[in-house]
């Protein structure tokens, strides 16, 4: 708890204060934390105290053993009622966020911190491993699953899937092809592909959507769902994704259409699942948002019990 709150505040004093304990003792704390373990943790200077590069190593294990203790307690403790906190990264799926709504229509949102965070697929995964978030959403493929393995495996993530599916055209159900019954990758060149930007650590295996490496005549970056849909009726962009749709959210003016893949651009299909903490306690909160996730997408089985 010390070596999270410093790093949160970026000054002994200031945790100090938050943690109710003697500044002394708190410095006294760290520094034998630091002679255990046999590394500085802390750089510290006039303007407060910043992680060395060991300490933002160690600052996910601290923040995952915190988490779990707090969810210990919320399990088997009987000591007085504090906010829970549960929060979820994502890539942008509406159908994450559909989980989220009913999550919080399911609990008192007095006794919670809650946090939803539709994000690039590297943070994503970095919000997992440092436990900003207890679940991440994404999807795996046949072009970025070794890649997307090894980085979970390096941050020691798990992936659980929960389902696999085909690829479709998303697009505004005014586009000229949006009556079709299926649609080629030809018949799209003529439109902008609309895609997520990952930032310029970004690259081709974090992409969010299916087929990143072709050459697109046309091409749109965008950064949020609200956009994208503009973009979508605004200059009849497209983008291709698994073709699981929230109207409730994004409204009743699209379309999924099957992609039709051929030679080269042949169909690939998306296996989407969440993931955790290798070795975590997950918390109720947690258990009752995959519950949402799986009930929206047709494979729950019984909700979990408080």
């Amino acid at each position: 708890m010390y070596i999270v709150k410093i790093a949160e505040t970026g000054s002994l004093s200031r945790a100090a204060e938050r943690l109710y304990v003697a500044q002394p003792s708190l410095t006294a704390s760290v520094r034998e934390l630091e002679k255990e373990i046999g590394v500085t943790l802390f750089n510290r200077t006039g303007r407060g105290v910043t992680l060395t590069a060991d300490g933002a190593a160690f600052l996910p294990y601290a923040r995952s053993v915190l988490e779990q203790y707090e969810n210990l307690l919320d399990a088997y403790g009987s000591g007085s009622p504090r906010k829970q906190k549960f929060a979820v990264s994502t890539q942008h799926y509406s159908f994450a966020v559909k989980a989220f709504v009913e999550l919080v229509r399911s609990l008192d949102v007095a006794e919670y911190e809650l946090a939803l965070r539709e994000t690039r697929t590297r943070d994503v995964i970095s919000d997992v491993a440092a436990s900003r978030s207890e679940i991440g959403v994404l999807y795996k493929s046949d072009f970025n699953r070794k890649a997307i393995t090894k980085l979970l495996s390096g941050e020691n993530l798990e992936f659980h899937r929960l389902i696999t599916c085909s690829a479709f055209v998303y697009l505004w159900k005014g586009h000229p092809l949006a009556k079709n019954e299926s649609i080629s990758f030809e018949e799209l060149t003529p439109y902008p592909n609309l895609s997520f930007e990952q930032g310029e650590t970004g690259s081709f295996y974090f992409a969010e959507e299916i087929l990143s490496t072709n050459e697109y005549p046309r091409s749109i970056l965008c950064n949020d769902r609200a956009t994208m849909l503009n973009l979508m009726v605004g200059v009849n962009g497209y983008t291709l994704c698994s073709g699981i749709i929230c109207e409730e959210l994004n409204g009743s003016d699209f379309a999924a259409v099957p992609y039709r893949g051929e030679g080269e651009n042949k169909n690939s299909e998306m296996e989407i699942g969440y993931i955790t903490r290798s070795g975590s306690l997950m918390s109720v909160a947690a258990q009752r948002y995959i519950f949402e996730l799986k009930k929206y997408l047709g494979i729950a089985d019984q909700p979990p019990t408080a």
